[in-house]
């Protein structure tokens, strides 16, 4: 009796898909610094690679293909929870557009958009990413709630000007010494 395991290979489109992927991560500056920088822990190279599988998986098990802006948040969210980064430079959507363009391209059988990002990863393998460090000035105008940004010439309003209270006279204190409680007469 001879048995055979069968293991099925997934579709050539899903592996050009994920080599699109692996490869856009890795051009992303921001993941680049992240895992150079161990801010995901010493296997931060390793929570790259889930990144990209939680991302091709994604797209494999749904129905219907997810948009941008729900890997946007997939990615924003995993970089805050794996990475302990916030990233907040806009960089994120241009991946998730990446991404869906690589999705809808390797779905017809073109492989060009991943040869692209595979060729700049290439070329930035072994290199530091070139970063500059933005020093933000607190006294930057900011807007309030509203969207309104706050005008300098406003005065601050003026508090209103209650009568102080009279000065407590010093508690009684009767001859077993206990204070005296007195309740509020009219005066």
């Amino acid at each position: 009796m001879e048995t055979s395991l069968s293991t099925s290979s997934p579709p050539a489109s899903s592996i050009l898909f994920a080599r699109g992927v692996i490869a856009r991560l890795a051009i992303w500056t921001t993941l680049r610094i992240a895992v150079q920088e161990n801010w995901g822990g010493p296997d931060a190279a390793a929570k790259r690679t889930w990144l990209a599988s939680v991302i091709v998986d994604a797209f494999e098990e749904q129905n219907a293909a997810p948009d941008d802006q729900y890997i946007e948040e997939m990615i924003l969210q995993i970089m805050e929870d794996e990475f302990e980064a916030v990233v907040e430079d806009g960089s994120p959507e241009s991946v998730a557009r990446d991404i869906v363009r690589l999705w809808d391209e390797t779905r017809i059988g073109s492989q060009d958009l991943v040869l692209k990002f595979e060729e700049l990863a290439d070329k930035l393998k072994g290199k530091k990413p070139d970063v500059q460090e933005q020093v933000v000035n607190d006294e930057e105008e900011w807007s309030d709630e509203d969207g309104e940004e706050d005008d300098e010439d406003e005065e601050a309003p003026q508090l209103l000007d209650h009568k102080t209270p009279k000065a407590s006279k010093e508690p009684e204190i009767d001859e077993d010494g206990f204070t005296m409680v007195k309740g509020k007469g009219r005066r």
